[in-house]
């Protein structure tokens, strides 16, 4: 499990990005902290910010659309103040990221082998022999068999769960201490999913890298992580250790979703929906509790005017008061 030795440290973090003449923030005063040999969950529905988080650690947005504040902080550097040849250096040798889709993630006109060994001519000085070998190793360490035939082939000749892992030979090449992982099992069926996730762990006990995990299933969160960052339009709204997280949800967002998930020991109870959507970038609430609107049943005076997080016991915090009077619509007033 995770040890004391910070890899980032992500401090106030507001990404935004512009709508005319407006700049909206996606990400908003996000700080969160890895550690070597942990996993740390970043759970949230779809348009939570989730995925902005990930690009901007990555420095993958273009400035002229987007205003990023606050600091990323990894070696007692500032990633915000680095030049795209400075991120170069970064990416793939320190941070690794496996991409929500790798069908567009990879190089159409590549063949798979050369896009391994890309990483391998721009981060370490080994000629093309020793470039090769590692390619086969790469494939072979990912799981995929006959690896000099596939090293050869192009992308479209692979079935998804192939692709995924060509994407995670890419960003382990260079055994980088930090990998971002962006819902590395979308799209992926029940059987590949597991497998994808034995190897990500496996991965991260044999070099003790820090895995950022983006993930909406909780499943995959009990499975894999050691601490769970709950986000909810643009904000982190719940942090804890996952055991404490689904042995003790607070926020009612974090308690909606733990409802949602279907219970096998209750096949045919109903399925608990949350009420309404996240919103718009335009349209989400800059002021007061921003899951207000979806628990409308809460008074108002329950919510903080300026939800802040707070420590309720070492290492668990949560945002906004109104955790302290959430009830379900359907438990009539029962805290």
């Amino acid at each position: 499990m995770s040890t004391d030795e910070q890899l980032l440290d992500v401090r106030n973090l507001h990404t935004g990005f512009r709508i005319k003449d407006n700049f909206y923030d996606a990400v908003d005063d996000v700080s969160i902290t890895l550690n070597r040999n942990e996993i740390l969950a970043i759970v949230g529905e779809s348009g939570c910010g989730k995925s902005t988080l990930a690009t901007t650690i990555m420095g993958l947005h273009n400035p002229i659309n987007t205003k990023i504040t606050g600091e990323i902080i990894y070696k007692d550097m500032n990633l915000l103040d680095f030049n795209e040849t400075l991120y170069n250096q970064i990416r793939g040798n320190d941070i690794g990221m496996i991409f929500q889709d790798p069908l567009s993630a990879l190089n159409p006109l590549m063949r798979i082998g050369d896009q391994i060994a890309e990483g391998l001519s721009y981060h370490t000085d080994y000629n093309k022999e020793q470039r090769e070998k590692r390619v086969l190793e790469l494939l072979e360490q990912v799981g995929i068999k006959n690896p000099p035939r596939i090293a050869k082939q192009y992308p479209h000749e692979l079935s998804g769960g192939m692709r995924q892992r060509v994407i995670i030979a890419i960003a382990i090449a260079c055994k980088p201490p930090i990998i971002i992982a962006d819902e590395p099992t979308t799209a992926l069926d029940v059987t590949i999913q597991a497998q994808i996730l034995d190897l990500l762990a496996n991965l991260q006990q044999e070099t003790n890298a820090g895995i950022i995990m983006i993930t909406h299933d909780l499943a995959v969160v009990a499975e894999m992580a050691d601490r769970v960052a709950v986000m909810y339009a643009g904000q982190i709204v719940e942090q804890a250790t996952v055991q404490e997280l689904f042995e003790n949800p607070l926020h009612p967002y974090t308690r909606s979703l733990l409802n949602s998930i279907p219970q096998e020991d209750a096949p045919d109870e109903e399925l608990h929906v949350i009420e309404g959507i996240v919103p718009s970038l335009k349209n989400l609430p800059r002021e007061g509790c921003r899951f207000a609107p979806r628990i409308p049943w809460i008074s108002e005076e329950a919510h903080e005017q300026n939800p802040t997080l707070h420590e309720v016991t070492p290492g668990h915090s949560v945002r906004c008061t109104c955790y302290k009077h959430f009830h379900f619509r359907d438990e009539g007033g029962k805290a």
